[in-house]
């Protein structure tokens, strides 16, 4: 996911994003455990995102006040 894709999204639509990416997560984690995932690295990629998210709302949050 592109750091630029994510400034242009309302916060509204960043807010979904960030649930539908920990819903990944946690799926993914799920098939981790029982030894079915074949790229970790997508365990990573996701955190990553959602840390990418989080910042995004959080200047977005701070720019109102």
């Amino acid at each position: 996911m592109k750091i630029s894709d994510l400034r242009d999204l309302s916060e509204e639509e960043l807010k979904s994003k960030e649930e539908e990416v920990k819903d990944q997560l946690f799926k993914l984690k799920f098939q981790h455990a029982l030894g079915q995932l074949e790229n970790a690295l997508k365990l990573k990629n996701l955190k990553r995102d959602i840390a990418r998210i989080k910042t995004i709302l959080k200047e977005k949050s701070e720019g109102k006040k």
